[in-house]
């Protein structure tokens, strides 16, 4: 890992804000980034100061002007070989962001595919980006829609997922004709500096101009900046609920855009018609993967009451096999949380859990001793709870698991719908109907409701996002790219008279 720094220049004390081509001087903060699998310092960065800031968003800018002229098969070209750049440091790029952040291996080398997968959807994309033709109702007219590019993109990028969400953001938005500026957030910089020098290569070798790709590195008050900046068309944000509405109410407070990915509560039932193994992996894997800091970790589990001790024998059962330690080690499931703060609130929940009268039947606990150095490794756990609780109406970034009891399938719904989040959600059944009821309009409220899968683990074909407190945003596949284009209606007249539209006459 030293190695593949040392190749991208990277160095203990690093520049924080990058036109994409160039490193900016601030006289910004130091921060510092701890690497939360054995506590050791592995980078320092110079954050954004406000002039820095603005240098670097004007230069953005100015790149719009001359990236948009460029035809987005073109772009789309820039794309495809972003993505053999990031194909050639697969293996150093995902070891990286285990190493940050304290994902497994498996899930950090799974996130720079992410990256390169979307990569391959926006090449496609970039020869697909179409319009509507209506017929008129005055003859001799033709009516069509387009769509044009924004400007100026900002993303504002969450811990739990470094490098992928920036991506899926970042490739649609270049090939739709925008440039971009990214805020990742402050406890995984190095990842986001890796990137960027990664990038930067293939932005040179092509001659591009710089602003197309900046980064600010930065803690809160960048994306305040970012927010309140009237050069920002859309800021797409990713993070907890109470930081999407602060961006939220900014951004429409000067009538701009945004993109908001928030909290997700997300549950899964599971129906006495359940295949109990196709039921345990989903559960295991969606509660203690990425130690529960996923937007889709699976948070709560609605158990049919003829199959809940039975299931709930299984899967105690299965979190006794779990291996917690170094996420570089494949044979580990379980990595650290991102830091002390986090493992803070992991504790306090699961005292908020017991005093509303939940009761662990897999307790929780931080892991002391050789290995588990840092102090960021923490049990998955498991508590028998009512969704009424106020600790599980609320989202807890950490292996926590709630599970309870339903009877009917409308019971189970409401218990799944009765959260303020609504991202994702699953249903474990081999009965049709209760499928087709989960799916209908009447079933799942969230954005992404599965069959016989888990919550998370969504595929960047789909559109991406929920409703609710989790903002009502969409990225990464489906017709997402027209979240980063303004619609235009257009008429043309290819007549020799003015005919007015509803028949109304105006004669001079």
């Amino acid at each position: 890992m030293t190695a593949f720094l040392k190749s991208l220049g990277i160095t203990s004390q690093n520049a924080g804000v990058s036109t994409g081509l160039n490193w900016i001087k601030s006289k910004g903060e130091i921060i510092q980034s701890y690497s939360p699998v054995d506590g050791r310092l592995i980078g320092s960065f110079t954050t954004a100061d406000r002039k820095s800031y603005d240098q670097a968003v004007q230069s953005a800018v100015n790149a719009f002007k001359h990236w948009q002229l460029i035809p987005a098969p073109k772009r789309g070209e820039i794309v495809r070989q972003i993505g053999i750049a990031l194909r050639d440091n697969k293996e150093n790029l995902g070891k990286l962001v285990s190493y940050e952040m304290g994902k497994s291996l498996q899930e950090g080398m799974g996130e720079v595919q992410e990256m390169i997968d979307i990569c391959d959807f926006a090449v496609g994309l970039s020869r697909q980006l179409h319009g509507l033709t209506m017929h008129s109702e005055r003859p001799g007219h033709r009516m069509y829609e387009q769509y044009h590019p924004l400007g100026v993109v900002g993303i504002i990028s969450a811990f739990n997922f470094p490098v992928a969400v920036w991506s899926w953001n970042s490739m649609l938005a270049w090939v739709c004709g925008n440039v971009v500026v990214w805020k990742p957030s402050e406890k995984t910089t190095l990842c986001a500096v890796a990137c960027q020098k990664i990038i930067q290569h293939v932005f040179k070798k092509n001659q591009i101009p710089e602003g197309v790709c900046t980064l600010i590195c930065g803690a809160r008050e960048v994306g305040e900046w970012l927010s309140h900046d009237e050069r920002i068309a859309l800021v797409s944000a990713t993070g907890s609920t109470r930081m999407g509405k602060a961006v939220g109410q900014a951004v429409a407070s000067r009538l701009g855009k945004s993109l908001l990915e928030l909290g997700g509560n997300n549950a899964i039932i599971i129906s006495k018609d359940a295949d109990l193994n196709i039921a345990l992996t989903a559960a295991t894997f969606g509660a203690v993967g990425t130690a529960g800091q996923r937007c889709t970790t699976t948070r709560r589990l609605i158990i049919h009451e003829k199959i809940f001790n039975t299931f709930k024998n299984k899967l105690i059962h299965a979190y006794g096999q779990l291996k917690i330690g170094n996420p570089l080690m494949e044979k580990n499931h379980v990595g650290p949380l991102i830091d002390k703060d986090a493992v803070k609130m992991y504790l306090d929940a699961i005292e908020r859990c017991k005093a509303e009268g939940g009761k662990f039947v897999v307790e929780g606990g931080v892991l002391k001793g050789k290995g588990y150095e840092s102090g960021c490794y923490v049990k998955p756990c498991i508590a028998e709870v009512k969704n009424s609780f106020s600790i599980v109406q609320h989202e807890t970034f950490a292996p926590i698991l709630y599970i309870m009891k339903y009877k009917t399938m409308q019971e189970a719904i409401a218990l799944q719908n009765g959260v303020p989040q609504g991202l994702s959600s699953s249903i474990i059944t081999n009965n049709l109907r209760e499928s087709e009821h989960f799916l209908s309009h009447i079933g799942s409220d969230c954005g992404i409701a599965n069959v016989n899968i888990g919550t998370s683990g969504a595929e960047i074909g789909g559109a991406f996002g929920g409703e609710k407190e989790t903002g009502g945003g969409r990225e990464s596949g489906s017709d997402a790219w027209k979240a980063y284009m303004r619609r235009q209606t257009n008429t043309i007249n290819f007549t020799d008279k003015l005919p007015l539209a509803q028949g109304i006459r105006f004669d001079l």
